[in-house]
């Protein structure tokens, strides 16, 4: 298991972790930690999110607790290698959204000697696993998986459920368009339909 205060965070060694779960469970506010503490040991830190997403900033990697950092929005993964020259440490957040190449273009960092920290769904509202999430944690040196509390039950959650009738994969929302539900209880919801 990853253990952060384990790793050297001077050290130059190139580095893949992965942070995934369903929403509200914190991905975005556990990047935030590991890249505010990447600053505070003075490394050159690069944080990059989706262009398309625009929920609470266009220009900042904001958690739904309020929690927010300055970020390059980029509508391409290939932007990522391009803007991310002279970084010690990249932050990747809503991965989920990104092309395929995501995959690659960590690989490639990471391979240069760079800590990449990416933050993601690791399954859309069906439960289907959600874009480049599952070969990023493949190719991963750690993986954590966060979780939710279930709004029906109070277990931990899993899952992502979508309150609004819309199949699109990529709607992106807050509390009013989903929330987490834990396995029995998304089933439950699922049959009441």
């Amino acid at each position: 298991m990853y253990n952060e205060n384990k790793l050297n965070e001077t050290a130059r060694t190139g580095r893949i972790e992965v942070i995934c779960g369903s929403m509200f469970s914190g991905k975005t506010e556990e990047l935030l930690r590991r890249l505010r503490r990447a600053q505070f040991a003075r490394q050159t830190v690069e944080i990059f999110k989706p262009a398309i997403d625009t929920r609470y900033s266009e220009e900042e990697v904001v958690s739904h607790d309020k929690n927010a950092i300055l970020s390059t929005p980029v509508e391409h993964s290939s932007n990522v290698l391009l803007l991310s020259s002279g970084a010690e440490v990249i932050g990747i957040d809503e991965a989920q959204f990104f092309d395929m190449g995501l995959v690659d273009v960590c690989q490639n960092l990471a391979d240069q000697g760079i800590r990449v920290i990416i933050a993601g769904l690791d399954m859309d509202f069906k439960r289907i696993p959600f874009g480049p999430m599952p070969g990023l944690c493949a190719i991963a040196d750690d993986v954590i998986k966060v979780h939710a509390i279930c709004v029906r039950c109070g277990n931990l959650a899993n899952y992502s459920h979508r309150l609004v009738k819309n199949d699109k994969q990529v709607m992106l929302g807050e509390t009013d368009e989903y929330q987490p539900l834990c396995r029995k209880c998304y089933l439950e919801v699922k049959s009441e339909k």
